[in-house]
């Protein structure tokens, strides 16, 4: 009950996974506005590009609904498991070393013997046997926010091709608007990791900008 409790006060989606998930939505529409040419691309081609980037990130946005559900219940499945071996009467220093494999890598090297047993203990000290892993309303909004993000990620590198019949601006517009995308991006991602955010939003767009020609020079 307490950690149900606790999953319910965390955000639906931690700030890593809203940026990225945009991050992603707005690679694979860059895939498609990247490919225009300004010196020959017409109404029409632009109008397939449209269609086309929609339709992508609309169906990688499913999929990504998808696998945050399937995330989502593999990783309560993996819980259910450890705390089933730790009620199921394995010795101290057994369930310490399970405990501590659950842990992230520096957290694990870092822990004391004597921390691991608390753990263990107040794990065990949980009434009754853990509930089954199961999805509920919380995980199906994350799910639909992962959606949301990969789809809406789309629109503004498409708008400007929307706002304007001449091909070449809005090639260059969509080009600018993703890059201030990218750097912002950037920005927020480094500051929530404690970096210099001008460096990390400078950095992140140059290597966006990177991935964005590589993608597309592989066929993508």
């Amino acid at each position: 009950m307490a950690q149900e409790e606790q999953e319910k006060r965390r955000p639906i989606l931690a700030p890593v996974d809203r940026v990225t998930e945009a991050v992603f939505g707005l690679l694979m529409a860059m895939t498609f506005t990247g490919t225009l040419s300004i010196a020959t691309a017409g109404q029409e081609e632009a109008r397939t590009m449209l269609i086309a980037a929609f339709g992508c990130n609309l169906a990688w946005g499913l999929a990504d609904a998808f696998m945050y559900l399937l995330r989502t219940w593999t990783d309560r499945s993996h819980n259910r498991s450890l705390l089933l071996s730790l009620h199921s009467g394995i010795g101290a220093e057994q369930g310490q070393a399970l405990i501590a494999d659950a842990l992230p890598p520096r957290l694990a090297e870092a822990a004391q013997p004597a921390s691991l047993e608390q753990l263990r203990q107040g794990l065990l000290a949980r009434s009754g046997p853990p509930p089954r892993a199961r999805l509920g309303l919380e995980d199906l909004l994350g799910a639909l926010g992962t959606f949301l993000l990969v789809v809406l990620a789309t629109f503004p590198v498409v708008i400007p091709f929307l706002l304007t019949d001449n091909v070449p601006l809005a090639v260059r517009s969509s080009n600018m608007v993703a890059l201030v995308m990218f750097f912002l991006f950037g920005w927020i991602l480094t500051r929530y990791a404690g970096g210099r955010p001008w460096l990390g939003g400078l950095v992140f767009a140059l290597l966006a900008t990177a991935l964005i020609l590589a993608i597309i020079a592989l066929g993508g």
